[in-house]
């Protein structure tokens, strides 16, 4: 399975029962961008999330990545 489909697929579905989403940016070599919207923007453990991804992705994949997330608010919280 591609890293793309896996995110966007099997991880963002589990991640939208918190009521965020999670969607796959880019992958370069081992480091892996998400984008994180809803609940997941203002979320105060996101840290923990992201462990979870890593752990995840190893287990399923075999692969080890680094996270690098990028909060993505609402247009009403950008002020």
């Amino acid at each position: 399975m591609e890293m793309k489909e896996y995110i966007n697929g099997y991880i963002d579905e589990r991640i939208q029962g918190d009521g965020g989403e999670v969607g796959f940016v880019s992958l370069e070599g081992n480091t892996l961008t998400l984008l994180f919207r809803g609940e997941c923007s203002k979320c105060g453990i996101l840290d923990r999330c992201c462990d979870w991804i890593k752990e995840r992705i190893e287990k399923d994949l075999g692969i080890a990545v680094e996270i690098v997330p990028v909060r993505k608010r609402p247009y009403f919280q950008d002020k």
